[in-house]
C-alpha cells in the first residue's frame, strides 16, 4: 500500500492534487492518503489576549473548512484517507508529517509559474523540495496570469536597468 501526504488548502489547484490522487485510486492505485491542512501560527500579541482553547477551535474550524471539499471528492471516490491539521510554517509541517506518517511521497497542487517568480519567490513547492527527505509529486493549476509571465519579469529588467545605469 502507498501512503500519500496530501496537503489541501481548498484552493482550486490543491483540489487538481485531490482530483489526481483520485484518479490515480480509480486506475488501481491501493492508496492511504493523509489529508493535511497547515494553518498558520497566531502572532505573540494574538496570543497573548486569546486563551490557547480558542485558538486551538478557532484553527480546527478553518481546516475543516479548508478540507471539506477534498473531504467529499475523497468520500465519492472511496478513497480510504485521514485527517490531520497542523498550525506552523507550511513546509516545514507538511515535511514532518511526511516523515511522522511515514509517506512514501508528498502530492502538491501548485499554480503555474514563470521560473523567474519562482526564483524570486519562496515558493512552498521550492521549500518542499529543498527538504529533500520526501519525494514530492507536483500537480500543475492554472497557467500564470498575464501579469506574472509578463509584468513581474519586465519590472525586474526595469529594476535591474535602473541600477545598471545608477552604478
Amino acid at each position: 500500500m502507498t501512503t500519500l501526504l496530501l496537503p489541501c488548502d481548498g484552493t482550486p489547484n490543491a483540489l487538481l492534487a485531490v482530483r489526481h490522487v483520485i484518479n490515480g485510486y480509480r486506475r488501481g492505485d491501493n492508496l492511504m492518503v493523509h489529508l493535511l491542512n497547515v494553518q498558520p501560527p497566531f502572532s505573540a500579541y494574538v496570543a497573548r489576549h486569546v486563551s490557547r482553547e480558542a485558538r486551538a477551535d478557532f484553527h480546527r474550524e478553518r481546516a475543516r473548512e479548508a478540507l471539506s471539499r477534498a473531504r467529499q471528492l475523497l468520500d465519492a471516490a472511496g478513497v480510504p484517507y485521514q485527517t490531520h491539521m497542523e498550525v506552523g510554517d507550511k513546509a516545514l509541517c507538511i515535511a514532518a508529517a511526511a516523515r511522522r506518517l511515514y509517506c512514501s511521497r508528498i502530492v502538491i497542487g501548485t499554480s503555474r509559474r514563470s521560473a523567474l517568480v519562482r526564483a524570486i519567490q519562496n515558493s512552498l513547492t521550492n521549500r518542499l523540495l529543498e527538504q529533500g527527505s520526501v519525494p514530492v509529486e507536483v500537480i500543475a493549476g492554472a497557467p500564470a496570469g498575464a501579469l506574472e509571465r509578463v509584468g513581474i519579469p519586465a519590472g525586474v529588467g526595469a529594476g535591474m536597468a535602473l541600477l545598471w545605469v545608477g552604478g
